[in-house]
């Protein structure tokens, strides 16, 4: 394991049995260099959504628990937030809970002159991404060629 994943992973472990006691989901840690920052980020969710509070609410014991663990070597920044509206799916666990949901996916390459597709999420390996598009067709995307899959929002 990365060093990337080890400290995703703990801090992953540490947040669902404090998320679970405030009714709230996991969806995403990610530990990732920005420019010439580190950011430690934890992606929140529950029905009706995640408010400021609430990202205080899990902020305060994580901060403390790792001040206290003391396992990330770099400094870095801790943000807890919701993923948003159009949040990417990245791991099987996003795609496993967004079957049926719209989606938007954008690709590396054009097929067919396109680039862009929407539909309902109907399916998902570890290689491909299925996908119903509005006109009825099903389409199967490679997931390598697929440069970003979200949640689709209407406004």
């Amino acid at each position: 394991m990365t060093k990337r994943e080890t400290y995703e992973a703990r801090t992953e472990a540490y947040l669902l049995p404090l998320l679970a006691q405030h009714g709230f989901t996991l969806w995403d840690v990610e530990y990732v260099k920005e420019g010439s920052n580190w950011y430690l980020r934890a992606y929140i969710d529950k029905e009706g959504g995640i408010t400021v509070d609430d990202c205080e609410l899990i902020s305060r014991p994580l901060s403390d628990w790792l001040d206290a663990e003391d396992f990330i070597d770099d400094s870095y920044i801790l943000e807890v937030s919701s993923p948003g509206l159009g949040r990417p799916l990245k791991k099987d666990k996003d795609f496993a809970r967004s079957i049926g949901a719209e989606v938007e996916i954008r690709l590396y390459k054009a097929v067919d002159k396109q680039k862009e597709f929407s539909g309902t999420l109907t399916a998902y390996d570890k290689n491909t991404v299925t996908v119903t598009l509005a006109d009825g067709r099903e389409e199967t995307f490679e997931r390598a060629a697929i440069a970003l899959i979200r949640l689709a929002f209407d406004f």
